[in-house]
């Protein structure tokens, strides 16, 4: 990131756009860039966008423009090919995408030839393809923000919601409609895909060092794959052996004591990760900085989320809601927040709690989720222990 875009060409490329963004036909305005910009890579993008946000553009306009954007740019991005491994976040980001454009053909095949069965399966693997955007907004995207790349994964993020809402309508759509939703899956896909390997990733490769890769890979497997499995990493090159034959003393177990007890953090991580509800703590900065590791997660949560502006972690449409939620737990006005959803076949509680310090001091928001499906089925009473399996 110590590489410096002149100022005289970032100055003219932010007049192009801001002529763009004004209603100035593109085809008036490419010879310009041409003539003023010439190429520009994908960080130069990446980093114009965002100071044209802090000067005032906002990013709901940046994401509406951004298809302009990209046509103005295609020149330039066509002789752009980020390079990773097959093993690598990024290589397997770009394999998904080339598979899921496979697929997104293959359905349009599928309808024109009112082909049920492969109509069936292809619905199925739309479903799976979820983890490819949970991976890249929960891993990918919090890596960026905090190398200081904003605005590209917002907007990622705001197509996310689109495809999302494509594919959810495909899983019930028939006839006329479905052949319809399934163009413009396709055409979205080419698009958003398009701008993700041609901006997005060479900036991730970029900006993001590589000894953060592997880490993020081992995130990438916790939330798992949807179109095939992608070879393991190379093994990791052992340290020296400097201290061999030295073994350090134990240390002094640590406990940490409260008004009704006390606990080792090892405990205290375990009471937390056996409760039968998924948490999440953000600070009074806003910013995330715990989650517990429950054994049926209901939200993917990954270690690149801790450091992350909670309205970070929300598409663009929930952010008034969470503005309110955190105001009105400052401003001691509500107590809690709570919602129930369908969600995969289960029936989700989530409640958001403030957090109080001892001098009434507001120490951040608790967020509290449970599947609560079972629950509401439950009748009458039952005083003896079940005599079915333990757990």
């Amino acid at each position: 990131m110590s590489e410096l875009i002149s100022s005289h060409r970032k100055e003219a490329l932010k007049e192009i756009l801001r002529r763009l963004h004004a209603g100035e036909p593109l085809s008036a305005l490419r010879e310009e860039f041409r003539r003023a910009v010439g190429n520009i890579t994908p960080w130069e993008i990446a980093q114009i966008e965002g100071e044209l946000v802090s000067e005032g553009i906002s990013p709901e306009e940046i994401r509406k423009l951004c298809d302009l954007h990209l046509e103005l740019f295609r020149e330039s991005l066509e002789k752009e090919e980020p390079l990773a491994p097959a093993w690598h976040p990024i290589g397997i980001l770009m394999a998904e995408h080339r598979e899921l454009l496979r697929i997104s053909e293959h359905l349009n095949r599928a309808v024109n030839t009112n082909n049920q069965e492969e109509i069936r399966h292809i619905r199925e693997h739309l479903r799976e393809s979820e983890k490819h955007y949970l991976r890249e907004e929960n891993v990918l995207f919090p890596v960026l923000e905090k190398h200081g790349i904003v605005e590209p994964p917002r907007v990622m993020w705001s197509e996310h919601q689109e495809i999302r809402a494509l594919k959810k309508e495909i899983q019930s759509a028939e006839g006329p409609r479905l052949k319809e939703l399934a163009v413009a899956l396709a055409e979205m896909l080419s698009s958003h895909f398009f701008k993700e390997n041609r901006i997005l990733f060479p900036t991730a490769l970029r900006v993001v060092p590589e000894e953060e890769w592997p880490s993020l890979r081992a995130q990438f497997d916790e939330i798992g794959y949807c179109c095939f499995t992608p070879p393991v990493p190379p093994a990791p090159v052992p340290a020296a052996q400097a201290t061999a034959g030295f073994a350090p003393a134990p240390a002094a177990e640590i406990r940490l004591r409260f008004p009704t007890g006390d606990l080792t953090p090892e405990e205290l991580e375990a009471i937390l990760n056996t409760l039968p509800v998924d948490i999440t703590f953000v600070d009074k900065d806003d910013t995330v900085r715990y989650f517990n590791s429950t054994k049926d997660r209901i939200f993917v949560r990954t270690p690149a989320v801790i450091g992350r502006k909670v309205q970070n972690c929300h598409p663009q449409k929930s952010l008034p809601v969470v503005e309110r939620i955190l105001r009105e737990f400052r401003e001691k006005k509500r107590e809690v927040a709570e919602f129930w959803i369908n969600f995969q076949g289960r029936f989700v509680h989530i409640r958001y709690f403030p957090v109080w310090g001892r001098n009434g001091e507001y120490l951040g928001t608790l967020e509290v989720t449970q599947d609560i499906t079972r629950i509401k089925t439950l009748e009458g009473e039952r005083r003896l222990l079940d005599e079915g399996p333990a757990g």
